[in-house]
């Protein structure tokens, strides 16, 4: 029995058609396969791609900012730290000859740049002084006496 042109064209039509099926299954799955992936990537959103994308470049552009903002508070806070009081040291000696026990005292309170005062109180057997002398980014405004340029020296030091 010989088969007709007419049914040799629906027989090649039935298998392009079975192939045809069977690559349309083949990617439905693919596409379900690549939707899943998607889910996952987007946190469950139902944005698409770009849309995350977009989103995504937002929250950096106000990361940036937020970063921008912690850097200048960091730098005011180093600008008031540098000029606050955190070198300071404190030297005792005995002023007059004879006068014994280190009574005296020079106290250097300064910041980063060399800036602040130095207290100074000399014991005597009678009396008592007390000098204050201003310093200036580590110019004095008055002479030091060698114990109050070595209080100044330390507080640098350490």
């Amino acid at each position: 029995m010989a088969l007709s042109a007419a049914a040799w064209i629906a027989i090649g039509a039935a298998c392009v058609a079975v192939v045809a099926l069977a690559l349309c299954v083949y990617l439905f799955v693919q596409l379900r396969r690549l939707r899943s992936n998607q889910v996952v990537l987007l946190g469950g959103g139902k944005d698409d791609l770009v849309d995350f994308a977009v989103s995504l470049q937002a929250r950096m552009d106000d990361l940036h900012g937020a970063v921008a903002e912690v850097a200048a508070g960091l730098s005011r806070v180093d600008r008031r730290v540098d000029g606050s009081i955190t070198n300071t040291s404190l030297v005792r000696y005995d002023a007059y000859e004879g006068a014994g026990g280190h009574q005296s005292a020079s106290i250097a309170l300064l910041d980063a740049s060399r800036t602040g005062v130095i207290v100074s109180a000399i014991q005597g057997r009678d009396y008592a002084r007390i000098y204050v002398k201003e310093l200036e980014r580590g110019q004095p405004n008055v002479a030091l006496s060698p114990e109050e340029q070595a209080a100044v020296e330390k507080a640098m030091a350490g």
